[in-house]
């Protein structure tokens, strides 16, 4: 991997604050059904909830250190780290207490803290015992955080702890996350699907030192693997060459060779509902490789043999429920009448086809291109962000997987 770090725009960070309620053993839930939606959730408990459910439990299931105390970490700032990376900020449950504190603009805990440095959405569920949340101070504390934007949930109606009955109980999961998709305009529309992603150039080997390459930077593919994280599918990312990345929430595959990738989009494949070959592939690979550094003065020719196309083969073997979309590179003036040929010869049901005229796209964030489609008009994108493209491929790509499981 060589080149500058690819940085992830924001977009998929969330806070789940949980505060001393016996409903915050349904936040469990509410955490897995956030990550199903797409989201990196960091979970900061109140003190006072760790009683309900403990720092091993939300460690566990978030994958992520949780800190309850603004002097842990102090080093890091965590409350003012925690507000700035935060896209969006939910606290479930929220006792009258917890409600209280934020009403009045306190900073006693890391939650509170928090919320006082992020400029995130707030999202408060609140869940309590009725007679808590119509007493006037609760209620005059609810509307004080509505009117500075703050948005606080009505509790459902129904049994609570013992046998006490009413409002006050804590909502449903899915009314929870209706409410988070539509306040942070992010609807997870890939939720359920495997998505499978391929980036970056292939090496061939010619001997230990030297190898066959291309300039691909895999920061398309990457795009493509983010935007479907946010979209909230499971995402596996067949990486050959790239520039140094993280990409926190998908699983990774690392080879080398065009082969090598052959052989994991064919394990990868039978499980996925649609794979995306923005990969760089070498068409072809050195018939024979030393074992040795050849030496300059012997260094005169290299026979090559063709690799085998790996969408290409990858279509022969397709389902009636998986979808197919690649990519590739052209600088003849009918890159788009050379791409619908590779479209149809490759069995394709999408295909982006950049324009890299003069060098262009490889190893930038900007991409010019045509996006073609078996059902769709072509779409043209000049030097656009290429995760405006990597988005606009998965609405089509998740249109078309609606149509087909109906």
């Amino acid at each position: 991997m060589a080149g500058a770090p690819i940085t992830f725009p924001r977009g998929r960070e969330l806070i789940l604050g949980v505060s001393a309620g016996i409903a915050a053993y349904k936040s469990c839930e509410l955490l897995r059904r956030l990550q199903d939606h797409g989201f990196l959730v960091t979970v900061i408990p109140t003190e006072s909830s760790l009683n309900f459910v403990g720092k091993a439990t939300w460690e566990a299931l978030s994958g992520r250190p949780v800190s309850t105390s603004v002097w842990e970490n102090i080093d890091s700032v965590s409350h003012v780290s925690l507000g700035d990376k935060a896209d969006f900020l939910l606290i479930a449950p929220a006792t009258a207490d917890v409600i209280a504190r934020l009403a009045q603009g306190r900073a006693d805990d890391l939650l509170s803290t928090t919320v006082l440095a992020t400029t995130a959405p707030i999202l408060i569920v609140p869940a309590m015992h009725p007679k808590m949340w119509l007493n006037q101070a609760t209620q005059e504390n609810v509307r004080i955080l509505r009117a500075r934007g703050v948005t606080v949930m009505e509790p459902d109606v129904g049994r609570l702890t013992g046998k006490d009955s009413g409002i006050g109980r804590f909502p449903e999961t899915k009314t929870i996350i209706d409410h988070v998709s539509q306040i942070s305009g992010r609807q997870a529309f890939l939720s359920g699907k495997k998505i499978l992603v391929t980036a970056g150039g292939t090496r061939e080997a010619i001997d230990p030192v030297r190898f066959i390459g291309n300039h691909s930077s895999g920061r398309q593919g990457l795009a493509v693997a983010y935007e479907a994280l946010k979209a909230g599918a499971e995402v596996t990312v067949i990486a050959g060459a790239t520039d140094p990345f993280t990409l926190e929430g998908a699983h990774i595959i690392e080879v080398e060779s065009a082969q090598q990738m052959k052989q994991a989009v064919e394990a990868e494949f039978v499980h996925t509902d649609a794979l995306i070959m923005a990969a760089a592939v070498a068409d072809a690979r050195p018939h024979k490789v030393s074992n040795e550094k050849i030496k300059k003065n012997d260094f005169l020719e290299i026979a090559l043999e063709k690799n085998e196309d790996i969408l290409a083969s990858i279509s022969s073997i397709k389902g009636k429920h998986q979808i197919l979309v690649g990519f590739a590179a052209e600088t003849a003036d009918n890159a788009t009448s050379l791409a619908e040929g590779k479209m149809q010869a490759k069995g394709a049901d999408f295909l982006y086809v950049n324009n890299v005229s003069g060098g262009a796209v490889f190893g930038s964030e900007k991409t010019s291109g045509t996006l073609l489609g078996l059902d769709i008009a072509p779409r043209e994108f000049n030097d656009v962000d290429k995760f405006v493209v990597a988005g606009e491929i998965l609405k089509e790509v998740g249109q078309r997987l609606e149509r087909i499981h109906g």
